[in-house]
């Protein structure tokens, strides 16, 4: 019917699930201390550790796979609170994800570290920045963490990073080629968020246009950026 418009083609975005198995982890340099540390357990230097890393370096992963070898209950620090505490450490092993000093509840982690102390619990305890970095409050909870050994995971080799370009596609089922991988590898900034960042926007425009994710896709798409 002449004057008709086709309609654009809407792109969801839609939940993408990522595996969290060791099989599924990817090892490198960059990240070689956080999984002696999984692979050390039960014999850690100390029963409360805290892994430390940037945003999308893996610190999750490691928590999951950590969880499952010890039976461990997970929580995200900003959810814990005082009533809570014993209930978290019930299975005798938890792990703190995200620990931010504006988003936590500052008594409610003193408490878990003492009463995990006491009951002989292993916590592992996530974040951005080590305890020397962390603004806190509570002067007995800040010389508590700053005691905590500190495992750290660095920002991704080249290997890495490409291996988790390709990752990052694969999870969300988006077949590239060595060429966009390259592409991709030696023009974005080299951290696990902007390899996140990229891949995601990469695959609502493949969606959004309808198609594939090839070199002249992602040129355009960073040219856009």
């Amino acid at each position: 019917m002449a004057g008709c418009v086709q309609p654009r083609q809407l792109a969801f975005a839609l939940p993408h699930a990522e595996s969290l198995t060791r099989d599924n982890f990817l090892e490198g340099p960059a990240n070689a201390a956080g999984i002696a540390l999984v692979d050390a357990w039960p014999e850690w230097p100390n029963r409360i550790m805290l892994l430390v890393g940037p945003e999308g370096s893996g610190k999750s992963h490691l928590a999951a796979i950590w969880a499952e070898q010890a039976g461990a209950r997970s929580s995200a620090a900003h959810a814990l609170d005082p009533a809570s505490v014993p209930g978290a450490l019930a299975t005798g092993a938890l792990v703190v994800e995200d620990l931010k000093p504006a988003a936590v509840d500052e008594r409610a982690l003193f408490h878990l570290l003492n009463l995990a102390r006491e009951d002989e619990a292993y916590v592992l305890i996530t974040a951005r920045v080590p305890p020397t970095a962390l603004q806190i409050e509570l002067r007995d909870l800040r010389s508590r963490l700053r005691a905590v050994p500190v495992v750290s995971l660095l920002p991704p080799d080249d290997q890495l990073f490409r291996a988790l370009i390709v990752k990052l596609c694969a999870d969300r089922q988006l077949t590239v080629d060595e060429a966009v991988v390259s592409y991709l590898a030696t023009r974005i900034e080299r951290s696990y968020a902007a390899a996140r960042q990229t891949v995601e926007h990469l695959d609502s425009e493949a969606l959004r246009l309808g198609r594939p994710v090839t070199r002249a896709l992602a040129a355009e798409l960073l040219r856009k950026d």
